[in-house]
């Protein structure tokens, strides 16, 4: 698309022509993953932290019908906390499993750019894991339960 028009280069030499007037094109793609790693790194010096501790607790919740629903939740919400950082702020996410837990949970984070296996795995019950990443992308992004490193 060129000036909101759109030209099917194969059909519209003229298209090409008029790339070639403006000079090219340069395709920009951003960086695959996201700048992270240990939360003390140099890297991170001098930007805003922003903490977000969240807990891995299943619950029982009424259906108001036939039942209950068992569910795997963030801090015990459905959806799970608003989790709110700035641009270039570093985003220090903790998930804490209690040891009374029956299984283990995980956080993929899609604001991070990175995968969440390996970079972090299922959570054991009783166990905690932190990671860091720079909040690069500006948007709304969901994130959720990884559970047994899927």
């Amino acid at each position: 698309q060129l000036n909101a028009t759109a030209f099917d280069v194969k059909s519209d030499v003229s298209a090409l022509q008029k790339i070639r007037d403006m000079g090219g094109l340069e395709l920009v793609m951003p960086g695959a993953f996201a700048a992270m790693g240990d939360c003390d790194s140099a890297e991170f010096a001098g930007r805003t932290v922003v903490e977000f501790p969240l807990t891995g607790v299943s619950i029982t919740l009424p259906t108001g019908l036939a039942g209950d629903f068992n569910a795997m939740t963030f801090s015990e919400q459905i959806p799970g906390p608003t989790l709110r950082a700035t641009q270039g702020d570093v985003v220090k996410m903790t998930l804490t499993v209690p040891s009374d837990e029956a299984t283990p949970h995980g956080n993929d984070m899609h604001a991070s750019q990175v995968t969440a296996v390996p970079t972090f795995g299922a959570v054991q019950p009783g166990t905690s894991k932190t990671y860091c990443y720079i909040a690069e992308v500006p948007g709304v992004y969901k994130y959720h339960c990884s559970g047994v490193n899927v």
